[in-house]
């Protein structure tokens, strides 16, 4: 087979394992045309982040999300995107420590962050 196809059928197949898996976070991936090597990129994203955050080093909205956009440039017309990357897991209970440091003092997100 080529690699094109090997491709696409690695694509289709992920945003099967996105349907079954229906959690938001899978939702938001699926509906934004993430691929698989896109979403590993994410999550190692979060994991770095996340090790800054454990060695009390400050984090920024502004490199996140432009290392989001970087990683997933399709989305870069979706002003929301990389928010609501940081958010959803946020609501699965994962990296929470990371988005509380990206949006923590942010005034739009303090409704939600005080509901928590």
């Amino acid at each position: 087979m080529n690699q094109e196809l090997l491709d696409r059928l690695d694509l289709i197949e992920f945003r099967q394992e996105l349907l079954f898996d229906d959690t938001s976070f899978s939702r938001l991936l699926f509906e934004m045309k993430v691929t698989r090597k896109q979403h590993r990129q994410i999550l190692d994203l979060f994991d770095s982040l996340r090790d800054k955050v454990d060695n009390a080093e400050r984090i920024s909205s502004s490199a996140y999300e432009s290392k989001i956009y970087e990683i997933v440039p399709q989305c870069q017309h979706s002003y929301h995107f990389a928010e609501s990357v940081a958010q959803t897991l946020h609501e699965e209970g994962r990296w929470e420590e990371v988005f509380e440091g990206l949006y923590g003092d942010v005034q739009k997100f303090q409704h939600y962050l005080n509901n928590k």
